[in-house]
């Protein structure tokens, strides 16, 4: 499914995003060493091995880029105009290597553009949970669509 124009969402309109992702090795690897992450944690087996995790962790940054790579098949897809901001940022749970994510979106704002008739703003709740049903990330995200042509 592609991404809805403003006009077709509702306040509370809720996605259960089909997509499912396992966190590799690999993805934390490239991730913190791509954006100069150079944190033990997510890198040294031995001092996360030495934390109060007992193994690595995986980069925060690319948890919460996979929580918004997940929705955005079904949330903004060729609708965007631009993502105007993230707000209200938590991680509430750890994630580790091996851990397979899905993520919910709900619209809990709509409003019309002042500056752009042809667009408005959907501002979305994004979840990113764990195979324990833990939510491991969540965040607020405020998006500019483009409305549907008449």
């Amino acid at each position: 499914m592609a991404g809805k124009f403003f006009d077709e969402w509702n306040i509370g309109d809720r996605i259960e995003h089909d997509i499912r992702r396992t966190v590799t090795e690999t993805d934390n690897l490239l991730f913190s060493t791509m954006t100069h992450n150079p944190q033990p944690l997510h890198l040294d087996v031995e001092a996360a091995k030495a934390s109060e995790f007992g193994q690595i962790l995986v980069n925060g940054t690319f948890t919460f880029s996979l929580m918004i790579g997940l929705s955005v098949g079904d949330t903004t897809l060729g609708t965007l105009v631009a993502n105007l901001g993230y707000d209200k940022l938590v991680m509430p749970k750890p994630v580790f290597i091996g851990d397979t994510m899905r993520a919910t979106s709900e619209v809990t704002e709509l409003k019309e553009s002042k500056s752009r008739p042809n667009a408005g703003i959907v501002t979305f709740t994004h979840d990113l949970i764990n195979q324990r049903n833990e939510v491991v990330c969540r965040c607020l995200r405020s998006a500019l669509l483009k409305k549907r042509e008449a």
